[in-house]
């Protein structure tokens, strides 16, 4: 009789340990990005029983149980049998995917992961999305509370699938009874990913709209994973907004970065987005501006108040964002190739920017006949 898979062998072993006594845990996206980090750190936690890992294929963490599958695919059910918690942090939210298809994914995924949850047994699923979900609006509080109302649109990359999502959570424990669903919202998240909100820092300039009240919150992958697990093992849940605690002005992120600004009147910044993602020149739509423009500050009061803390301040993950981000060059939300970098420079793609801003204003002026 052949030996059994080392990875499977590794999950036995550590499920079967004597101080391994909580719940067998099943994280979907889970060979990379923060399903990565989560599905190590679970796996190592005394507080954990088992580890599956469910992903497209397989990841470097040998002491989970592995299937390979996507996540839309119902035979999903039969291998969350024996789970107690799923964590579903399988999500597309990749700036250059087809927004029907990143849709599609995203949404058709989530569907099945909470149907096939409740088909299995599945006492509890933790779903991620962002704070983006209450919107960036210039009378927001600073912070908003969890139970603030989700005031954000479907105008900005993938927040319209995150709104679906959330939605779904909400319904799934009418729809299963016995389902628990609690959902993760993480403010600006830093350390490894590639969002339009990363992207902004990669600008030669950092591009502030005239009349806007910026105020900068960042969420380091490493909290947003002991928040996840403090979910997990049931020591808070519901709606939990996570972050570091207060936020940065605009001012002092242009303080810490050394990076100038270039302010743009709104229907100039507006408009020039707008354009630029019309054409097809720049992957982030107009509507990615409003979260650099208002606050969406969390306080995380949920999570502080079971007892977490985060262990990243906001000057810390932006500094990390700094290092991250080095060397990459991006205008209006696309990012240049060293080829194009080298022949833009700092100066030349600020005037790319100004210079797609001078064509809608012209356009303005032209229909007006002005």
């Amino acid at each position: 009789m052949s030996s059994p898979d080392p990875q499977v062998r590794a999950a036995r072993n550590h499920s079967t340990s004597p101080t391994a006594r909580g719940p067998v845990v099943a994280v979907t996206g889970a060979a990379s990005g923060v399903g990565a980090l989560l599905t190590e750190r679970l796996a190592a936690s005394e507080e954990i029983k088992q580890v599956i890992a469910i992903d497209e294929r397989r990841g470097e963490c040998a002491a989970a149980h592995w299937h390979i599958l996507d996540v839309r695919d119902p035979a999903i059910a039969e291998k969350l049998r024996g789970a107690d918690v799923v964590v579903h942090l399988a999500l597309d939210l990749d700036l250059e995917t087809d927004a029907a298809a990143r849709t599609a994914y995203n949404v058709r995924g989530t569907q099945t992961v909470l149907t096939a949850a409740a088909a299995a047994g599945v006492h509890r699923v933790v779903l991620c999305t962002s704070a983006m979900v209450y919107g960036a609006l210039p009378d927001n509080e600073l912070p908003l509370s969890e139970d603030a109302e989700l005031r954000a649109t479907a105008e900005a990359t993938g927040v319209g699938d995150l709104l679906e999502i959330e939605r779904l959570a909400r319904r799934a424990p009418r729809a299963h009874p016995g389902l628990n669903v609690t959902v993760v919202r993480p403010a600006v998240l830093v350390g490894g990913t590639d969002t339009a909100l990363t992207r902004y820092f990669e600008s030669p300039r950092l591009l502030v709209v005239a009349g806007s009240r910026p105020a900068w919150q960042f969420c380091h992958v490493e909290d947003l994973c002991s928040a996840l697990e403090y979910a997990v093992v049931d020591k808070v849940d519901g709606e939990l907004a996570v972050g570091c605690d207060g936020w940065l002005e605009q001012e002092e992120v242009e303080e810490l970065s050394g990076i100038r600004r270039m302010e743009l009147p709104s229907a100039v910044a507006l408009g020039a987005a707008a354009r630029l993602h019309r054409i097809g020149l720049t992957p982030s739509p107009a509507g990615d501006l409003a979260y650099t423009m208002y606050p969406w500050v969390v306080s995380g009061s949920r999570l502080h108040d079971a007892g977490w803390r985060p262990q990243w301040t906001n000057e810390e993950v932006l500094e990390e964002l700094l290092e991250e981000v080095a060397g990459r060059h991006t205008v209006a939300g696309r990012r240049l190739g060293r080829k194009d970098a080298t022949a833009a420079g700092a100066a030349g793609a600020t005037v790319a920017l100004l210079g797609a801003a001078a064509v809608v204003r012209r356009a303005r002026k032209a229909r007006r006949g002005v």
